[in-house]
């Protein structure tokens, strides 16, 4: 294994942190002896640090298995590419990688047919059916630090789960940012549409059952310079593509007079990136696959947790290299991990195949897109480990795939 970079140890090179979608690039790690864990500088995020609590100076390692015995790398991909090229319709979760594993898992996808569908795919789905149905207006993290004026908070505060937020956004730098919570009255649902209302002027101030506070938001609302409304996609409800188009309803009124716009967090784990991936290259978001009837999507029919409780599928393939969580779901048909080396495969399956990976970001370089989706950072590593990465074992399972299916046909 190749010695950590010295100055990686420092914390004074440029690391960006790939546990959160908000890639924070302003602080750096520190690395201890072997067998402690990697140090944060600069920050005390929770999330920064319980990622990072998963990796050491010295790298985790851990033996490829099949059938959950230990075996060596080209057992293993030999083993994977037997399970795929006998599915008849492999679904592809979890999906926790970067561009460059993206990429291949694309191609692997339109060898096989898979259905691909992210561990965060039904918030991720929620965002994407309001902007296939209704379009809307976003905005990035650098216009909203120096443009906003004021920040609503709709899915309540976010630094429970993404605690850089606030900072990013210059919260604290500037006196002219105001940041206001969304006053609950009755759900959600009748909370936005209430205030889209107000804001359009179809229900007047001060009308009987309008709360003060949801008509004083609505008065701050069009009184800014620069209004940017933001939501956590994972914490809306079922139908909750519904709360993103009313949110742009109230967005698209404020537009005629001033400026606003919205913001959501989500996507991490790689589901951003991997969903930006696929639409560049076939057109199409996630939930999609290569099957007989040419490109399909089917956001509701593709959703990896309604598949694999019906049986749908007859094989398993699941990424997740940032951490041994999201973990694998318990299925009946054959799983392919290719994981984080803590990571463990469900009980009960003896077709199993286990690929550890190198976390991109720790023990290798990879690219991926921040939350707002206009940005994609680089991802520079700590340390290089001796893990093969996502893509490249992607990329052999793929060839190996086509010359499995290419000797059956013979």
């Amino acid at each position: 294994m190749n010695e950590p970079d010295t100055a990686a140890q420092t914390g004074n090179a440029p690391w960006t942190c790939p546990f959160c979608p908000l890639l924070c690039d302003s602080f750096g790690i520190e690395a201890g002896p072997a067998g402690t864990p990697l140090k944060l500088v600069g920050s005390d995020c929770p999330r920064a640090r319980q990622g990072l609590s998963w990796f050491d100076a010295a790298g985790r390692t851990a033996q490829p298995q099949v059938g959950g015995r230990d075996g060596d790398l080209d057992t293993a991909i030999a083993a994977a590419a037997s399970l795929l090229a006998a599915s008849r319709q492999p679904l592809f979760g979890g999906l926790g990688t970067d561009v460059a594993g993206a990429r291949a898992l694309f191609a692997l996808a339109w060898e096989t047919g898979a259905i691909c569908d992210p561990a965060q795919g039904t918030a991720l789905m929620q965002g994407l059916r309001a902007l296939q149905d209704r379009g809307g207006f976003s905005t990035t993290l650098a216009e909203v630090r120096t443009r906003a004026d004021l920040i609503v908070c709709v899915t309540e505060e976010p630094a429970a789960h993404y605690p850089e937020f606030f900072r990013r956004c210059g919260a604290g730098e500037r006196e002219d940012l105001a940041i206001e919570t969304l006053p609950l009255h009755g759900d959600l649902f009748d909370t936005v549409s209430l205030l889209a209302a107000l804001v359009a002027g179809r229900v007047q101030a001060g009308a009987a059952r309008v709360p003060a506070g949801l008509s004083a938001l609505a008065a701050r609302l069009k009184a800014a310079r620069y209004a940017v409304l933001v939501y956590e996609s994972a914490r809306l409800p079922a139908q909750g593509a519904l709360i993103i188009e009313a949110i742009q309803r109230i967005v698209g009124t404020l537009n005629r007079s001033t400026r606003a716009a919205s913001l959501a967090l989500g996507g991490g784990d790689g589901a951003s990136t991997v969903n930006q991936v696929f639409a560049w290259l076939s057109g199409l978001p996630l939930r999609s696959r290569a099957g007989p009837l040419g490109l399909e999507h089917e956001p509701l029919c593709f959703d990896a947790g309604r598949l694999l409780a019906d049986g749908a599928v007859d094989a398993l393939l699941w990424v997740s290299s940032y951490g041994p969580e999201p973990a694998p779901p318990s299925t009946k048909a054959p799983c392919i991990v290719l994981g984080h080396p803590a990571m463990r495969l469900p009980a009960g399956s003896a077709d199993s195949v286990f690929i550890p990976v190198s976390t991109p970001g720790i023990g290798s370089a990879g690219h991926l897109f921040r939350t707002d989706g206009s940005v994609m950072l680089p991802l520079r590593p700590v340390y290089e480990d001796n893990l093969p990465s996502v893509a490249g074992v992607v990329r052999r399972l793929a060839d190996a795939v086509k010359a499995q299916k290419k000797e059956r046909v013979q």
